[in-house]
């Protein structure tokens, strides 16, 4: 039996994900590729994917997988959330404080460069195993 010092890479993570580092970030990716088809089918026009922002150097920033546009001018930030399973609540109680908080961040740094405030709103894309749901105004900036 391994230590706890001793990092596993195919064992459940703290966040209820499985598998090597690659195999989650495929499956991320695909994760967000198809909350991408959905959202556009439902209207929304994407503007950014994995938007990221530097918070220094010994800080982390924050990563916006999804800015879009709804069709009542709202600008949209997604974070998608893909579980294999609902292990640890599933895919949507996955966004911790932190995460929003970081999420928040890069949004303020987006909203900077643009001339005009728009509405704006933070939605969740949860994908647990074969089931998705869109959680739209998941949270706020606070």
């Amino acid at each position: 039996m391994a230590g706890p010092w001793v990092k596993r890479t195919d064992t459940a993570n703290a966040d209820g994900a499985t598998g090597s580092a690659p195999a989650r970030a495929a499956t991320g990716r695909a994760g967000e590729a198809l909350a991408r088809r959905y959202l556009e089918a439902h209207g929304l026009r994407i503007l950014e994917c994995n938007y990221r922002v530097a918070h220094g150097r010994s800080r982390r920033g924050g990563e916006i997988d999804l800015i879009a546009l709804d069709t009542d001018a709202t600008l949209v930030f997604v974070e998608v959330r893909v579980r294999r399973g609902r292990m640890g609540g599933g895919a949507a109680a996955s966004v911790s404080r932190a995460k929003q908080a970081r999420i928040v961040y890069a949004a303020r740094i987006y909203l900077s460069r643009l001339s005009r405030m728009p509405p704006c709103r933070f939605d969740v894309v949860a994908v647990d195993g074969d089931r998705m749901q869109w959680l739209k105004a998941a949270f706020d900036a606070y």
